[in-house]
């Protein structure tokens, strides 16, 4: 007798842009939709009642450097008399980069992905730079600390991008930082090689911890974990290295995200070394297409934004991280006007909340223009899903027939939220719901959180809880 199919049953649920009642969830053993139906139209199918639940799609954090978790409340005070930024913050985070061991790396990666799971999130993109031990030779397996990322991704139940990071120098006439010595790989041939040799592994906790290579029909060994490339950015990957790595990810169909524009001295320094900003680089050099993340594109002139428009490329905002850091306020207003699909991160893990992430890309918009509702939430919603689906080249975004089941509830009684209409509900979850609200996650079709307690958390926070003490004690 075949297994049955699985019916979650919300009191709510997000499809098609508005939350619709008395619609049932229906996926099979494989943890695909295969349709969205009436309570009354249902037969013998297993049911899963969710009383006072809202069903939405699981959100996608499209850029996270997981091992900076470890940073979190370590970077809060002024280190000198003179002000601190994102290069003083950057000394701290190279101390603890250069500190951690593989299983260290794990450790802090599996607390990051725990928190994300538990805030919602069903998929995440990590844009991943430690690649060499701490003295940066390489490792025997030079993607070990990358296989160290995705298995802890594999294990807390998210789905996640390797976005191989190519980092070949300290900047534009900048001698060598031994501080970055992890994160060089400053050939690009080996760099490429890495990333090949990468490119079809699985995560490592599937199949009972067994590698698998079965093409899925996208052409990709896995929808669980895969593998994009990105150039760190323009002061740390010269432009003829760019060129190969962004022709083998055209070439192989790979998605590509890079740090574009994030802090003014950047530009500075791409204007003296190429003679045009970030963006006029990588337009004029025909580097930008729909495969392409911009991820933060804070410093971009108003005129760049039409013809970036043009290029198919996303912007990746992370308002938590640019705000923690001082690092500007994303023309979010002007990217939409445009045509520019925007979608958001945590980056450094500061605050992993992406819903915080979605409404501060809005507010921070109102403090600067003096201005209310310049965003919707439906678009800040889909910022959150969708876009960060397309960012990474996860499956989901959206609840629909053939998609895999990766939702999220919240509980309708939650404070946060009580009250809340129907019609108002979406904008309740974006601009209020307390990630406490959040209680059951589900991806492709399997719970990794219910009741709001992940399966693993108490093990994942007491080893996290260990690891802190013992790079900071």
């Amino acid at each position: 007798m075949p297994d049955k199919e699985i019916v979650w049953l919300p009191d709510l649920l997000y499809v098609a842009g508005r939350f619709e009642s008395d619609l049932a969830l229906v996926c099979d053993v494989s943890g695909r939709i295969v349709r969205l139906v009436r309570n009354d139209e249902l037969t013998d199918e297993k049911r899963i009642p969710l009383p006072r639940r809202a069903i939405l799609p699981g959100m996608v954090n499209a850029h996270s450097h997981a091992f900076q978790r470890v940073l979190r409340g370590r970077t809060e005070y002024r280190t000198s008399n003179r002000a601190d930024s994102f290069w003083t913050w950057r000394e701290t985070m190279y101390s603890a980069a250069t500190r951690l061991t593989p299983e260290d790396i794990y450790d802090a990666s599996r607390m990051a992905f725990l928190e994300m799971a538990l805030g919602g999130i069903t998929a995440v993109g990590e844009f991943h730079y430690l690649h060499n031990a701490p003295a940066g030779r390489s490792y025997d397996d030079p993607n070990l600390l990358a296989k160290e990322v995705m298995r802890a991704a594999g294990e807390v139940g998210l789905r996640i991008a390797l976005l191989r990071v190519a980092y070949a120098r300290s900047g534009f006439q900048t001698e060598p930082n031994p501080k970055q010595a992890r994160f060089i790989e400053s050939d690009s041939e080996v760099y490429l090689k890495n990333v090949e040799s990468l490119v079809s592994v699985r995560s490592p906790t599937v199949r009972e911890g067994q590698l698998a290579n079965d093409a899925l029909p996208n052409g990709r060994p896995s929808d669980t974990a895969w593998i994009g490339v990105a150039p760190h950015s323009v002061r740390a990957v010269p432009l003829d290295y760019l060129r190969r790595v962004i022709d083998y990810a055209n070439l192989h169909n790979l998605k590509v995200h890079m740090h574009v524009a994030e802090q003014p001295a950047e530009v500075s320094a791409c204007i003296a070394e190429y003679g045009r900003s970030p963006i006029a680089l990588l337009e004029s050099e025909a580097l930008l297409s729909e495969r392409f993340t911009a991820v933060h594109a804070i410093h971009v002139t108003p005129k760049a934004i039409p013809s970036f428009g043009k290029s198919g490329a996303i912007v990746c905002a992370c308002p938590t991280t640019e705000r923690n850091l001082g690092d500007g306020v994303v023309p979010a207003d002007e990217y939409f006007k445009h045509g520019v699909p925007m979608c958001l991160g945590t980056d450094s893990h500061a605050q992993i909340d992406l819903l915080e992430d979605a409404r501060e890309l809005e507010y921070h918009l109102r403090l600067q223009k003096l201005e209310r509702a310049v965003l919707s939430a439906t678009a800040l919603f889909d910022c959150a899903t969708i876009n960060g689906a397309r960012s990474i080249g996860a499956p989901g975004g959206a609840l629909e027939r053939g998609m895999p089941a990766d939702f999220f509830t919240v509980d309708l009684d939650d404070p946060s939220i009580a009250g809340a209409s129907q019609d108002d509900l979406l904008a309740s979850t974006v601009f209020t719901l307390s990630r406490a609200a959040v209680r059951e996650v589900v991806v492709g079709g399997k719970p990794i959180v219910s009741e709001g307690q992940h399966l693993i958390q108490e093990e994942v926070v007491e080893r996290f809880n260990q690891l802190q003490k013992k790079l900071w004690s």
